[in-house]
C-alpha cells in the first residue's frame, strides 16, 4: 500500500481519520519497503500494522480463546454486567485474505462493553487458501455452537446478532441468506460496517479510489479473486448478497462510510432491504473513510458510530 498524497485544499475526511489513513499508509509503505511482496508477507505487515490501533479499551469481565468443530477457533469477550441470553457473533474486515482476532479485538471488546453483549469473534479461514465458500461454512458451525447453548447458563436461547466489517459484512448477511434458505437456525439481527456486497463496480468506486482513501479499487478486485475466482456465479450464490434475495432477512443496523469505495453498494443494499420489508436502520458518517471503526482510539466519529450500533444492539 503506497504512502498517501498531500490531502487537498478542501478535504472529505475527517481530520482524526486523516490522521489514521496517513499513519496506517506510511506504516504498510515502510514495512513493505516499496515492493510487491506475497499473501503471508502481507498478511504479517497487517498485522504490526493494526497493533497499536488495537491497544487499549476496555477490559472484559473474561477473554477466552477456544476451539470448536475441527480445530475453528472462537474469541469470547464477556463483559461486566453482560446482558443475559444475548450474543454478537463477530466477522473481521480484510477482503477474506488479511487480518485476524487480534487486529480487530479492541473493536470487538467496545462493542462488548458498550452494549453489555457476549461477543464471539470467528477465526474464520482465509483466501486464497480457502476460497468461497469455506469460510462460510465455518460461520454457520459458529452460529450453531452458540445456538445450542455452548455459551452457558441463560444463553439455551439466545439472540444472535451477526456483525462485521467489510468481508465480514459479507459473510454475516450470507450466512443469514442461506440459513434462511435451508431452514435452519438464522440471526435474530444483522451488524453491518461498511460491508462488500457486490463485485460490480459503481460510481463511488472511482470517486473514492486511490492512496487518500482506506481501500482502492485494485485491492478490492484482489480481494474478489482470492475468494471467488474461478467459480460460476451459480456456484457462489452467497458470495454477492447485493445480487441475491434479500426477503425475511432480520433487523439490520448498516454504519456506512461516506468516503467508501464501497458507499453505493452500502445504499444499495440498504434500499434494496428496505424496499423488501426488513427493518433497517442506516446511518451514514460524514468525513469516514473504510476501516474507520479501527480509530476508536483516536477519532469522535467511530466513537459515535460504536455507540450507535451498541444502543441498537441492546433492542435484543
Amino acid at each position: 500500500m503506497a504512502d498517501s498524497k498531500p490531502a487537498a485544499a478542501e478535504d472529505d475526511v475527517d481530520p482524526a481519520i486523516r490522521e489514521f489513513q496517513r499513519i496506517t499508509a506510511r506504516d504498510y509503505a515502510r514495512h513493505s519497503n516499496g515492493v510487491d511482496i506475497d499473501t503471508a508477507t502481507r498478511r504479517l505487515i497487517a498485522e504490526k500494522v493494526r497493533a497499536p490501533w488495537r491497544e487499549g479499551g476496555p477490559a472484559m469481565a473474561q477473554s477466552t480463546d477456544i476451539e470448536i468443530f475441527s480445530g475453528l477457533r472462537l474469541r469470547i469477550h464477556r463483559p461486566q454486567a453482560a446482558a443475559p441470553g444475548r450474543a454478537l457473533i463477530y466477522l473481521h474486515g480484510g477482503g477474506w485474505v488479511m487480518f485476524s482476532l487480534d487486529t480487530h479485538d479492541r473493536l470487538m471488546r467496545e462493542y462488548a462493553a458498550r452494549s453489555k453483549t457476549v461477543v464471539v469473534g470467528v477465526d474464520y479461514s482465509l483466501a486464497p487458501e480457502a476460497r468461497y465458500p469455506r469460510a462460510l461454512d465455518e460461520v454457520a458451525s459458529a452460529v450453531n455452537w452458540v445456538a445450542k447453548g455452548n455459551l452457558g447458563p441463560g444463553f439455551e436461547n439466545a439472540k444472535i446478532i451477526l456483525g462485521g466489517d467489510s468481508a465480514g459484512a459479507n459473510l454475516s448477511v450470507a450466512a443469514a441468506m442461506r440459513a434462511r434458505d435451508e431452514g435452519k437456525r438464522a440471526a435474530d439481527g444483522l451488524l453491518l460496517n461498511y460491508g462488500a456486497f457486490d463485485s460490480q463496480e459503481r460510481a463511488s468506486h472511482a470517486r473514492f479510489d486511490g492512496d487518500d482513501y482506506m481501500l482502492t479499487r485494485e485491492e478490492m478486485a484482489g480481494f474478489w479473486a482470492a475468494y471467488t475466482d474461478g467459480l460460476a456465479p451459480e456456484d457462489s450464490l452467497y458470495a454477492r448478497p447485493l445480487q441475491n434475495n434479500v426477503e425475511g432477512l432480520p433487523p439490520t443496523f448498516m454504519c456506512i462510510a461516506e468516503c467508501d469505495i464501497l458507499l453505493d453498494e452500502n445504499t444499495e443494499m440498504a434500499k434494496k432491504l428496505r424496499a423488501a420489508g426488513v427493518d433497517v436502520t442506516e446511518k451514514i458518517y460524514a468525513g469516514a473513510t473504510h476501516s474507520f471503526l479501527e480509530a476508536v482510539s483516536t477519532s469522535s466519529l467511530a466513537n459515535t458510530a460504536i455507540d450507535d450500533a451498541s444502543n441498537w444492539l441492546k433492542r435484543f
